[in-house]
Parts: structure tokens; C-alpha cells; sequence
């Protein structure tokens, strides 16, 4: 139990890594772009797709599996409805994202674990929300109740394309065909976003290129070029599926 007002379940011997998922780096890059509000739009979707089909007066019970920072779940508090109990937990890899979460809100339940291995009772939640990480689909069946929906967001192929393009010499082929359900689940839908938002600065495009996994996978020319830019349009591609576990 950490003074900070988060629960580190994420003892060494788990780890795979000393420090695990995001740096501390990335996690206040990613604060700083979040808190710009180019994101607000998925972060809304997000919270109508999550409260979808809950009465009005309900308890909701939700798990976000990859918390980061806490953006999506404050959001996600911000719109419940007056008479919606909300009991929610943020469970991230990264110790560095837990804190900065539980820093801004103590509000929710705070957790550093993995997906691998959630601490949630079997049948016990409402809603599990996993978005631009690493879903495990056998622990979300696991702690979802019968009829629980998973709400997954994944980056669509024009994701980002701007600030790809730049740094990688050649970009992978499209994805076709949509993700296959889940073990588990039955297919509800899949919400398709988009949008286009600018950046200018130098700053603000380091803090995106900073948050994502494309800083690691760029070369050090790839880098330089995007250091060399003061403004840039970028695209937002995103789906958004929802999937409700099986009675069975």
C-alpha cells in the first residue's frame, strides 16, 4: 500500500522487467498531451460505450485493464448519470502511471498488476475496458458477470498516419477483415472514430511521439525528423467493439 493512495500487486518476482510498461517519461508526456484534449472525443465514446444499456440508478462496477494515468476513467466519472454508483478500478503494469493517476484522483482503486493476472473475483464486474493495450481475453471472461460487456479500442490503419509516415521508411500493410469475438463473447458492435486535430510546437509533437510505443520502434533518423518538426495534422483512427460475455 503505497502513501501515494495506490496497491502495488506487481511483487518482483512477476515482474519481467525492473520497471515494467511506460517510463515515467512516457507517462508525463502522455499527462501533458492528454491534459491538451485532442483525445476528449475517443474519451467520451468511450464513456457512452461503457455506461450503454445501464439503468439510470445502477451500480456499475468497472475495471479499465491498462489504466495509464487515469484519463478514460476520470472522463468516464465525469458523465455517469446523478443516480449511477460507480465502483471502478484502474489497474496498470506501470507503476509510474498508477502514481500519476492516483495522484490527480484518489477516487478510484488504484492498482500496479497485470492483465495476465487480475485481482478481481470471478463474475464480479459490470464493465472491463481495455484501450491501446494488451488485452487477455480469458481473465476479462473470467471477472466479467454474465452479460458484462467488454468494451475494446483498438488504433484503426490511418491512426497517427501523419507522424508514421514520417518516421518509419515504409509503413506496414493495411490490416483487412475485422478483429475475430473473443472466446468467451458474443460481438455487440464496433464503433468506428475519426477525426483530425494539429499540433504546433515542437514540444507538443515530442509528448505525442513520447506516449507511444513508435518512439522505440523508430530508427534514430526517424527520431531527428520528427524532432525537426513545428507543426503537424494528424489523423485519429480508432475502433471501438463492444462484447458481452457468454451466460456459459
Amino acid at each position: 500500500m503505497a502513501a501515494h493512495g495506490y496497491t502495488n500487486l506487481l511483487p518482483v518476482q512477476r515482474k519481467r522487467s525492473l520497471d515494467p510498461g511506460d517510463s515515467k517519461e512516457m507517462v508525463a508526456a502522455r499527462r501533458r498531451f492528454l491534459a491538451t484534449g485532442h483525445y476528449q472525443p475517443i474519451a467520451d465514446a468511450v464513456a457512452r460505450a461503457l455506461l450503454a444499456g445501464l439503468p439510470a440508478d445502477a451500480r456499475v462496477r468497472c475495471l479499465d485493464a491498462g489504466c495509464g494515468e487515469g484519463y478514460y476513467l476520470r472522463r468516464l466519472a465525469a458523465v455517469a448519470g446523478a443516480g449511477q454508483t460507480l465502483a471502478i478500478l484502474g489497474l496498470d503494469i506501470s507503476k509510474w502511471a498508477v502514481l500519476a493517476a492516483a495522484k490527480q484522483d484518489r477516487r478510484p482503486t488504484w492498482v500496479v498488476g497485470s492483465n495476465a493476472n487480475l485481482p478481481v473475483l470471478a463474475g464480479t464486474l459490470d464493465r472491463v475496458l481495455c484501450l491501446f493495450g494488451f488485452p487477455v481475453h480469458r481473465e476479462f471472461a473470467r471477472v466479467l458477470r454474465a452479460g458484462g460487456e467488454l468494451v475494446q479500442v483498438d488504433a484503426g490503419p490511418e491512426h497517427l498516419r501523419e507522424l508514421r509516415e514520417i518516421i518509419y521508411p515504409a509503413l506496414k500493410p493495411r490490416r483487412t477483415g475485422a478483429a475475430p469475438t473473443p472466446a468467451g463473447f458474443r460481438h455487440l458492435g464496433t464503433e468506428t472514430l475519426g477525426y483530425s486535430f494539429a499540433l504546433t510546437g515542437a514540444e507538443p509533437i515530442a509528448d505525442l511521439l513520447t506516449m507511444t510505443p513508435h518512439l522505440y520502434r523508430a530508427s534514430a533518423e526517424g527520431r531527428a525528423r520528427a524532432a525537426a518538426l513545428s507543426a503537424l495534422t494528424l489523423t485519429v483512427d480508432v475502433r471501438l467493439a463492444r462484447f458481452a460475455r457468454d451466460a456459459g
